[in-house]
This record gives C-alpha cells, sequence and structure tokens, in this order.
C-alpha cells in the first residue's frame, strides 16, 4: 500500500514538472530555464496566433540564452518581423542592422536589406502627417529619401530575392511621394514668381526621380515657368514633349498615381525558415 502511495506520489509531481516547463514561458512568475526548441516552437505558436508581443519575448530569450545555438541565428531574424508587425519600428531597425552586420553570409541577409528599407519609413515619427496633401510642403521626407536609398540598394545587392517584388511595389510609392513633395515646392515657387527655382524643382524631378507618377506635373511646371520667363524656344519643345508623351493627360496621370503601394499595411513576408 506504501508502495502504491509512492508511486502515485511520483507520478503526480512528474506532471506537475511537465507542466511547469510547458507553461513556464508565458508565466508571470520567474523566468525557468526550457531548451532552445521549446522557445522557438512558443514562438512561431505565438506568430501564428499574431501576438507578436509576447512571440518577441520567446525569440530574445534564444538570442539571450543561446547566442550560439541552433535557432539562434533564425530567431534573429524572426525578430525583425515580429518587431515590425508589433509596431516597433525603431527596434526593427535596430534588429535589421544587427543581422547585416553579425550574419552578412546568412541565406535571410537578404530579408534584413529588405526590411532596413522597409524600417527606415516606416519609424518616421509623422508617420499620420504623410498621408495628408496640406501638410505636404512642411513633411520632412527624409524618412522617405533613406528608405528609398535602401531599398535601391537590396534590389541591386538581390535582384532575384523573393521579397524583390514587394520592394518594387514599395519603391513606386516612394518615388512618387518623393516626387510630389518637389512639385508642391515648385508650385509654391511659382505662385511667388520665383520661376528659376520652381524650374530647378521640376527638373530635378525629371532628371532625379524618373518614371514617376509626377512627370507630367514637372512638365507643366517647366511649361508655366518657360512662359513667364519668355523662354519661347524652350516652351515650345516642352509642349512637344507633352503631346507626344501624355496625349491623354488625365488618364495617363491617374494610372500612374494608382500605381503606387498603399503603405498603412503591415503585409511585409515572413523571413524563410531556414532548415535547423
Amino acid at each position: 500500500m506504501g508502495m502504491d502511495k509512492n508511486k502515485f506520489l511520483r507520478n503526480t509531481l512528474g506532471m506537475i514538472a511537465s507542466f511547469v516547463v510547458f507553461t513556464g514561458c508565458s508565466s508571470d512568475g520567474p523566468a525557468i530555464e526550457q531548451p532552445e526548441q521549446q522557445y522557438y516552437e512558443i514562438a512561431q505558436s505565438r506568430m501564428r496566433a499574431k501576438n507578436y508581443f509576447s512571440a518577441i519575448d520567446a525569440l530574445e530569450m534564444i538570442v539571450t540564452r543561446y547566442p550560439f545555438g541552433r535557432y539562434a541565428e533564425q530567431a534573429q531574424s524572426e525578430l525583425i518581423y515580429a518587431q515590425f508587425m508589433n509596431g516597433d519600428d525603431e527596434a526593427a531597425h535596430a534588429a535589421t542592422e544587427q543581422f547585416i552586420r553579425l550574419h552578412p553570409r546568412h541565406p535571410n541577409v537578404d530579408y534584413a536589406y529588405f526590411m532596413k528599407g522597409i524600417t527606415s519609413y516606416t519609424r518616421d515619427r509623422s508617420f499620420f502627417a504623410r498621408y495628408f496633401e496640406d501638410n505636404l510642403p512642411k513633411r520632412d521626407i527624409s524618412g522617405a529619401k533613406q528608405s528609398f536609398a535602401e531599398l535601391s540598394e537590396f534590389l541591386n545587392r538581390f535582384p532575384n530575392s523573393q521579397y524583390a517584388p514587394y520592394a518594387k511595389q514599395r519603391l513606386i510609392y516612394l518615388r512618387n511621394m518623393i516626387a510630389k513633395h518637389e512639385l508642391v515646392a515648385a508650385r509654391y515657387y511659382l505662385k511667388r514668381k520665383a520661376y528659376i527655382a520652381a524650374l530647378r524643382r521640376a527638373k530635378y524631378v525629371i532628371e532625379h526621380i524618373p518614371n514617376s507618377g509626377e512627370n507630367l506635373e514637372a512638365l507643366n511646371v517647366i511649361k508655366e515657368s518657360y512662359e513667364n520667363l519668355g523662354y519661347l524656344d524652350l516652351l515650345e519643345e516642352v509642349n512637344k514633349t507633352i503631346r507626344v508623351n501624355y496625349p491623354d493627360e488625365q488618364s495617363k496621370s491617374k494610372d500612374a498615381e494608382s500605381k503606387g503601394f498603399w503603405p498603412f499595411k503591415r503585409n511585409v513576408p515572413e523571413p524563410v525558415k531556414q532548415e535547423l
């Protein structure tokens, strides 16, 4: 009878210990040491449930407790995604730079370069202001320009990456936004009759931001500037360019604008899960 009681007690204690190990990571109590793989599985479960805040905790446990472990590098790449989806753009951007510095030859390094460009834009503190046209002249678009440069670098380094289509889509949006910002300033100069300054802004769009949805508007600013400056020969050349390239001005302009990227959605892909 005593032996049966001892056996029952051992089995009960074993079940309790197992329960503690499997739930310890999500408990509010003291942290309990767990196998590296278990932390990773917990992180995956939480990300599938879109509980990115808690997934970050599990991934960081792997990085801090098992920095040279089997799952460490994969966890670092997934931290970029989890932090971005959790809305912590500063942390996500810092994680991309760290991953690139520590693992320049890792199979997921293309993802780090891609997300570096994405987070350079989204971490801008004036995130919501950028969507309101009235604020465009005062808007600091340095984040957009940095994002454009970094995504362009990503495409140059990894033209065949599976993330390249996403980067190209974002570049369309950024290109149009930067061009529009320049042209709002150009229109401001036109109103003040500063035609040379307006010309510089519009020509910058044509020469440095090619294929944007604002090229026609830039040509119209150049046309108006030439007209007011009395540059009749140059005015005729611009009119000819518009007639040849934009026979249907409205449809051309609207079509180019519609190709932009709607940036409110955090719909970036996850990093590839490497074989561990």
